[in-house]
């Protein structure tokens, strides 16, 4: 009885659960002898997840180019020659109309600021002979629609200030990026190379199936995320909205976020479109539903499609979890760290499969 409970799934899936929470405890208790390596650690993680996404863009084009025979080297010196050039457009062309439009919005900052307390008086006075108990509610909106727009529009400054002063000093960023493209291939033969047998074919798989559903997610995200900012920028521009390419650069970092980014960067757009002109807002509202609209029919199916087979309602509660927990890093690592464990998941579930049909077979 014992040795046949000591097999249940459940039973031993209680039992890492305990191993595992005991290893935190205890983790916890002697942090301080890990401190030097979080600190390290701490260090190269932003340089080495900036490097792995330039290496996944990269990846098909390093792909591309050593099928028409370049060497190693070659594919990646074109490959940093594009990288250096992007670099080179973003400072030179697009780096000054944005650094003159973070200035702009910082000057009229305080203008937007005094046209939302305008609007909170209009709208307290207008509500002056509700009943009381609405007219307290309406109130604590106003009040918390005054205070949003106070702390986003300084974080809105910060948010560019920081991209402005910081996307360029990683220095470590080149030299990890080099040795990803050049040793690509060598991570797998080397990991698995510790196991023979059915776990060195499974740790083979699993690895390989992460390696695909980074790829698929990074890459399809990130086309995305550039093809909507392309289109909100366009939009924009014809409607004649102030800071059009901040707002476009803003919505592509956001919507690099699956759900929740498009909606993060509609609100200052639309902020800015109501305070310019009022009918603007409504424009805005348009521009986004459209480039939602074309998002979700034309561009998604075709460039990501289904593959990672992750339902809404599983990614808004990840999100929101991931954004509780960790903040903003959280959110921005949360669906393709999911996408992870679900794939080494699948896999353990798939070996137990064969497991169990063998052990059948043999009954």
């Amino acid at each position: 009885m014992g040795e046949s409970m000591t097999k249940k799934l459940w039973f031993q899936l209680g039992v890492g659960i305990l191993l595992a929470l005991i290893i935190i405890k205890f983790l916890v208790d002697v942090k301080w002898v890990f401190s030097p390596l979080i600190i390290i650690s701490k260090t190269i993680f932003m340089p080495i997840l900036i490097a792995g996404v330039l290496f996944y863009i990269s990846k098909p084009l390093q792909i591309i180019l050593e099928k028409w025979k370049f060497p190693r080297w070659g594919s990646i010196i074109v490959i940093f020659a594009l990288l250096t050039a992007m670099v080179w457009v973003a400072i030179s062309i697009i780096g000054p109309p944005v650094v003159e439009q973070v200035n702009n919005l910082t000057i009229n900052l305080p203008s937007l600021i005094n046209e939302s307390n305008r609007l909170v008086i209009s709208l307290l006075e207008q509500a002056g002979d509700l009943p009381a108990w609405l007219n307290d509610g309406v109130k604590s909106i106003t009040d918390s629609l005054n205070d949003i727009a106070l702390n986003f529009g300084k974080w809105f400054v910060h948010f560019f200030q920081s991209v402005l002063q910081g996307a360029f000093v990683v220095v470590l960023v080149p030299f990890f990026l080099l040795f990803m493209l050049k040793d690509h291939e060598k991570f797998l033969p080397f990991v698995t190379s510790f196991f023979t047998g059915k776990k060195k074919e499974w740790l083979t798989k699993t690895l390989k199936d992460i390696d695909e559903v980074l790829s698929l997610y990074i890459q399809g995200q990130i086309l995305i995320a550039f093809i909507l900012a392309v289109l909100l920028f366009i939009g924009y521009s014809i409607i004649d909205l102030n800071f059009a390419l901040l707002l476009a650069i803003f919505a592509l970092f956001m919507n690099v976020i699956p759900f929740f980014g498009p909606w993060i960067a509609f609100v200052p757009a639309l902020i800015i479109g109501f305070f310019q002109e009022p009918v603007l807002a409504i424009w805005v509202a348009v521009i986004t539903l459209i480039a939602q609209q074309t998002d979700s029919n034309l561009i998604t199916p075709n460039v990501m499609g289904k593959t990672l087979h992750i339902h809404h309602l599983t990614i808004i509660t990840i999100l929101l979890a991931a954004g509780n927990i960790a903040g903003f890093l959280g959110i921005l690592l949360a669906i393709p760290a999911y996408a992870v464990i679900k794939a080494i998941i699948s896999n353990i579930y798939e070996v137990r499969k064969e497991i169990q049909k063998t052990a059948t077979q043999d009954a």
